[in-house]
């Protein structure tokens, strides 16, 4: 195949090769990223490609869909078993994790209903009611956050935000939130405002599957998640109802919100259900948590702010004002050695979004490679002194030379430790 391709498109074939190689040659500590199984990418470069399947499984507007119906229902039941929910409906159809968020507010909301939900700022997602987005164009946000003090969530303040607007919909769950959310409180919360609720966990349900994070069954009346971040899948989103929602999501999701679905993508989010299943898996989850407490405390020996104090699950944000950089400067100068991290505001950022005070960083991908907590440590050595000596450009040459042997150690393919 590839011979094929660097014949065909050379252009492309380079793409790919270089794309192949800065994951290889790079320490990954992007918290949404992750590295699929060869087999997860194999079903997702599959025929099902090929296969248009407007519809749900034995309701299909177009002919010969008996495999492809085989393959949804398998990746429904699937998820159902993963998450314990056979209580629950589940439509695995959405493209990405907005999408799922898109198909929840259109079931059930009207323009100009009001969401309750975090504030991008303090660790919410773009999907959840940025002004930019599509929730923040189409609804009413009410934008909660965190404490000052703690910097986690104050459910004293979330309460009285919902008293006070009763939003038709609260959401929890967040893109850069390091601590547990306590979905049960949530859901008090919701019943007495007279709400309905909806739980993104996208960023941790690989940890919840795994018992590692508090779960959000069964007082969520939504559950959204990609397949791709701590689940480990293709890129992609799942969406798990209760059953009264059924038809209406269903409906949202198509016509609604989108047209025929990816059936390869749906494949291939039912084998990295199936990998989720396994033992290995949760023990993968438990050492994603203990990296990133590893990687947290060693950080902050060595004099870096870390965001509400540490991390309960796969993700830390860490502030860089007392070191006098912002997140923008600490990712270009990490880039330049091989480390990938995103800048992020932090809780009551100074910055703009696009220079930010902070990075955030997360542990899954570096976790699969095979690495653990001494190898956490190592990595925040060469993170602090990259940051700390970025004027000298022999020290720079020295922490790439150091990555480039960490990542020789712990190779993507197939020697990989989990999966």
């Amino acid at each position: 195949m590839w011979k094929r391709l660097k014949k065909q498109d050379p252009e492309i074939f380079e793409a790919v090769c270089g794309e192949l190689t800065r994951q290889k040659e790079n320490l990954e500590l992007i918290a949404s990223e992750n590295f699929a199984s060869s087999v997860v990418l194999n079903t997702q470069s599959s025929v099902m490609n090929n296969k248009y399947a407007e519809g749900y499984p034995g309701a299909r507007w177009y002919g010969g869909c008996e495999w492809v119906d085989r393959a949804e229902e398998l990746a429904c039941s699937r998820t159902k078993e993963l998450f314990g929910i056979p209580e629950y409906h589940i439509n695995v159809q959405p493209h990405s994790g907005t999408q799922t968020n898109m198909a929840v507010m259109l079931a059930v909301l009207k323009p100009g209903d009001r969401i309750l939900s975090m504030d991008l700022s303090a660790g919410g997602h773009l999907s959840h009611g940025h002004k930019l987005n599509f929730a923040g164009r189409l609804y009413e946000i009410i934008p909660y956050g965190v404490s000052r003090e703690t910097e986690c969530l104050d459910y004293d303040q979330i309460r009285k935000l919902a008293l006070e607007n009763k939003p038709k919909l609260i959401i929890t769950g967040a893109s850069a939130y390091p601590r547990f959310i306590d979905f049960k409180k949530f859901k008090e919360i919701a019943d007495e405002a007279g709400a309905l609720l909806l739980a993104d966990i996208a960023h941790i349900a690989g940890l919840i599957a795994a018992d590692v994070h508090p779960s959000c069954f069964p007082y969520a009346d939504f559950v959204t998640t990609t397949t791709h971040k701590t689940l480990r899948g293709p890129r992609g989103g799942i969406i798990m109802v209760r059953k009264e929602f059924a038809k209406k999501i269903d409906t949202a999701v198509f016509p609604g919100a989108q047209g025929g679905p990816f059936m390869h993508v749906i494949a291939a989010k039912a084998v990295c259900l199936k990998e989720a299943k396994q033992e290995v898996f949760k023990e993968y989850q438990r050492q994603i948590q203990k990296n990133a407490k590893a990687l947290a405390s060693s950080l902050d020996k060595l004099g870096y702010r870390i965001v509400t104090g540490g991390t309960d699950n796969h993700m830390l944000l860490v502030d860089l004002t007392p070191k006098g950089l912002t997140g923008k400067e600490a990712s270009m100068i990490l880039g330049k050695v091989n480390i990938t991290v995103n800048k992020n505001l932090i809780p009551f950022d100074v910055q703009p979004p696009a220079v930010a005070s902070g990075v955030r960083l997360g542990t899954p991908a570096l976790t699969t490679r095979g690495m653990k907590e001494l190898q956490m440590q190592k990595v925040a050595e060469l993170i602090d002194r990259a940051l700390m000596r970025k004027d000298s450009a022999n020290e720079l040459a020295a922490v790439s030379r150091e990555v480039a042997v960490l990542t020789k150690k712990f190779p993507l393919y197939p020697e990989r430790k989990y999966g």
